[in-house]
């Protein structure tokens, strides 16, 4: 089930020239707390400017989505379309511009059509439903090149009373590890305070969207954004009762942010990460990046090539020390490389296992520490140069 007082509709407007969906509205029945975290790229659209003004907030009401256009580097002009789309949603849901939230995924540099986005608003708002169609709609509505839409749901208790999440996101290129071409919104009935909602979702996004990649572009609109309305009976106040939120909330992030490389542009694999053994967390993260970000590791993976030397190299070319003979390899479970030297394996077995699975997993051990991490990030083939050689951003 859905999040209590919670509503979403997706329509067709008409940006999209494919006449797909392309404006998502989500609303709450009653004034929600809210946090974001927005991309760190200097150029950056009118909609993660206006968000941060805005959020952490007690009173947000609506998150309206356009895709197809990002509104991004369109000077005063896309600011103003920008304001004008809070204030017509707000006249729309009956609240004020102050408590809407705006999103905008798609080609850069472009003005909005806002006569289209204008009735696309309106439309949206007498389309709002609470059911799972709804939910699956507005899902829909803020793909660009996505394949297909990307949810995930969880729900606990505590003290017998139930508290419920509910997520979506888009994205499958200008993906970096720094908050990337994607929007996440993420909608729960727990009851929660700014700060407090801020700094887990901080918290929940460098162990989720910050830790994916496609082709390590960090875009000019990534958002993500934290709704919680309080329409839980369950008492909140306790730690056990934030920890089992955040830990909920850091499931279903990872959930969501792991399908986004795994639908990258192109992508014919999901490749996972894990370094482990490295003195702190921080150290474990920097080698996890740079083995994700190697184009020679992911057309590796892409070609289902068990090139442990371009992994190794990868490893050892950051900032982080450590001694080589500690490092050990394995990729899907199997072990190629121990303690600095490597070891013999059946290479046909294993090229015919990353070939057939999706997922290839990678995990590093650099030494003995208690620091560790992840990351997600996808193949890179020929697919991912024709496409993006055609489709404009």
């Amino acid at each position: 089930m859905l999040p209590s007082g919670f509503k979403f509709s997706g329509v067709a407007c008409g940006i999209k020239a494919s006449g797909k969906k392309d404006i998502a509205l989500i609303t709450s029945d009653v004034p929600a707390v809210a946090a974001g975290v927005y991309t760190q790229n200097v150029v950056r659209a009118a909609s993660i400017d206006w968000n941060r003004q805005i959020t952490p907030t007690d009173h947000l009401s609506a998150i309206v989505v356009n895709s197809g256009n990002a509104n991004a580097c369109t000077g005063e002009e896309g600011f103003r379309n920008n304001q004008q789309m809070a204030f017509q949603t707000a006249g729309a849901v009956e609240c004020t511009s102050g408590q809407v939230c705006i999103m905008s995924t798609g080609v850069i540099g472009h003005q909005l059509p806002m006569d289209c986005v204008s009735k696309g608003i309106v439309q949206a708002s007498r389309e709002l439903g609470a059911g799972s169609q709804d939910f699956e709609s507005a899902s829909e509505a803020i793909l660009t090149t996505d394949k297909g839409t990307k949810t995930a749901f969880r729900s606990f208790e505590f003290e017998g009373e139930t508290i419920r999440l509910a997520g979506m996101a888009k994205g499958a290129g200008m993906i970096g590890p720094n908050m990337a071409t994607m929007l996440g919104i993420v909608v729960t009935d727990a009851s929660l305070t700014p700060p407090v909602a801020q700094d887990i979702l901080k918290r929940v996004a460098d162990q989720s969207f910050n830790c994916i990649s496609v082709e390590g572009h960090t875009s000019t609109n990534d958002s993500l954004v934290l709704m919680a309305n309080g329409q839980s009976p369950a008492p909140m106040k306790h730690w056990k009762a934030i920890q089992a939120f955040t830990e909920n909330l850091t499931e279903l992030c990872v959930e969501l942010a792991t399908q986004i490389p795994a639908d990258g542009e192109g992508a014919s694999h999901l490749i996972s990460i894990k370094v482990s053994g490295a003195e702190n967390d921080q150290d474990a993260d920097t080698i996890c990046r740079s083995v994700a970000m190697s184009n020679l590791v992911k057309t590796a993976i892409a070609g289902a090539d068990p090139n442990w030397g371009r992994i190794t190299s990868a490893a050892g070319l950051t900032s982080v020390t450590f001694k080589p003979e500690h490092l050990c390899l394995a990729i899907n479970g199997c072990s190629i490389f121990e303690k600095g030297q490597p070891l013999a394996f059946d290479e046909k077995q294993l090229s015919q296992s990353m070939s057939d699975e999706f997922e290839t997993l990678i995990e590093i051990r650099i030494g003995s520490g208690p620091g560790e991490a992840s990351h997600w990030t996808s193949d890179l083939n020929e697919a991912y140069v024709k496409f993006n050689s055609l489709y404009t951003t």
